[in-house]
C-alpha cells in the first residue's frame, strides 16, 4: 500500500482565500469559474514540481464548464464564508504566486477553454459528468512539457498550441536564494525524468 504524503497546505480554503485576496489586491473580482481553473492548475503543477505531492487536500471533478472542486463550489455558492487565515509554507506560496503570475491575467473563459482540451479533463468527462480527475493524470499530462518542446496531443492534427500546457519551468517561478558570497541565485526543485520502460 502506497502512503500519501501530506499536502503543502492544510485546507483547500487556504488556497481559495489566497487567490481571492491576491485578486482583490490586484483590483480584480475573481469569478468562481476562474478560481476553480486556477486551483486545478495549481494542484497539477504542484504535483509535477513536488513528485506527486498535492498542494491542497482537494478533489477535482469534470464539470461541463471545466474542472471543479465541489466542496469549494458548495461553500462559496452564496457568498465568501469567513475562514481564519493560516500561515502557509514558502513552497505553497511559491506555487500560488507562480500560478497567479502565469495564468491570472487570463479570463475565466480562456482558462476553461484551454483546460477542457487537456487529457486529464477530457478523459474524466468522457467517463461521465462529475468523474474525479486524478493527480496521476494531471502529473502525466502537465509533467510531459518541457521548455521549448511541445509534444503532440493525442495525435490530433487539429490540436494547436492552445491545447498544450506551459512547461513547468515557464510556470513556476524560481526562488531566489543567496550564494555563500551573497550573490542571488535561482533555485528550482529537482524533478526526476520520467522512467521509460523497455
Amino acid at each position: 500500500m502506497t502512503s500519501i504524503r501530506s499536502p503543502l497546505v492544510d485546507s483547500t480554503f487556504d488556497v481559495v482565500n489566497w487567490f481571492l485576496d491576491r485578486a482583490l489586491n490586484d483590483g480584480e473580482y475573481l469569478q468562481p469559474q476562474k478560481l476553480h481553473r486556477l486551483m486545478f492548475l495549481a494542484q497539477a503543477y504542484c504535483a509535477v514540481a513536488h513528485n506527486g505531492r498535492r498542494l491542497m487536500p482537494a478533489v477535482f471533478v469534470a464539470d461541463a464548464m471545466g474542472p471543479l472542486e465541489p466542496n469549494v463550489y458548495r461553500a462559496f455558492e452564496n457568498e465568501r464564508p469567513w475562514i481564519s487565515e493560516v500561515k502557509m509554507s514558502e513552497a505553497a506560496k511559491q506555487v500560488l504566486d507562480s500560478i497567479w503570475r502565469r495564468f491570472g491575467a487570463h479570463s475565466a473563459d480562456h482558462l476553461s477553454r484551454a483546460v477542457r482540451r487537456h487529457p486529464p479533463y477530457v478523459d474524466a468527462w468522457t467517463e461521465g459528468p462529475r468523474t474525479v480527475i486524478t493527480e496521476e493524470a494531471m502529473v502525466a499530462f502537465y509533467g510531459q512539457f518541457q521548455a521549448g518542446k511541445t509534444p503532440a496531443l493525442r495525435d490530433d492534427p487539429g490540436a494547436d498550441d492552445a491545447d498544450a500546457a506551459p512547461a513547468l519551468e515557464t510556470v513556476l517561478r524560481p526562488r531566489v536564494l543567496r550564494s555563500h558570497k551573497g550573490r542571488p541565485v535561482n533555485a528550482m526543485p529537482w524533478v526526476p525524468k520520467a522512467r521509460k520502460d523497455p
